[in-house]
């Protein structure tokens, strides 16, 4: 089936179409859950969260633009739902005075491999790891995600700041075991 013949099975409620949609996408979505979850099991139930919103929702794609891209934008909105509903985000911090937050070099970050730095972002305190995610990976602005989950816009700005110092650090780290 080509995609278009996927969609319309699935909007049939057919099962096959169902589970050749979900065999296609699962595999990105749940790199997509596992961005803003801090484990593998939260990362399942957003997954599943999120194909049962796609295949809710599969009315409202209307053919135009990337289906990939729609469904992608449905998992990080399911993901960052989660994080609202149990508050993960009350750790940010709004800072004002940006002057004490260091630009991290990120040179050493840009040797590491995509399942370490993966690692290491699932790591990060979960404030951090929202903003880094939604800024760094999925392109959105400060203020636009300071509107999405209601925060300031420099509290975005030093909350990425300090994922990335915070990932710096760890990385350093890690290099540092590994010359011992």
């Amino acid at each position: 089936m080509n995609e278009q013949q996927l969609i319309e099975g699935c909007r049939k409620g057919e099962r096959m179409a169902q589970k050749e949609l979900y065999e296609t996408y699962s595999r990105k979505m749940m790199g997509v859950c596992l961005r803003y979850a801090s484990d593998r099991e939260t990362a399942r139930d957003l997954l599943q969260d999120g194909f049962v919103k796609v295949f809710t929702a599969l009315d409202s794609y209307a053919g135009s633009g990337s289906f990939e891209g729609w469904m992608r934008k449905i998992f990080v909105n399911s993901a960052l739902e989660h994080l609202r509903k149990t508050d993960i985000l009350r750790e940010a911090v709004d800072l004002d005075n940006t002057a004490e937050l260091m630009h991290p070099d990120n040179s050493v970050i840009s040797e590491m491999s995509a399942a370490d730095l993966l690692q290491l972002v699932q790591e990060l305190p979960p404030g951090f790891r929202t903003v880094f995610n939604l800024f760094a990976i999925e392109g959105y602005s400060h203020k636009e995600i300071s509107e999405m989950l209601e925060i300031t816009e420099s509290t975005s700005r030093s909350q990425f700041t300090r994922a990335k110092q915070l990932l710096q650090r760890k990385v350093k780290e890690l290099d540092e075991r590994y010359e011992r």
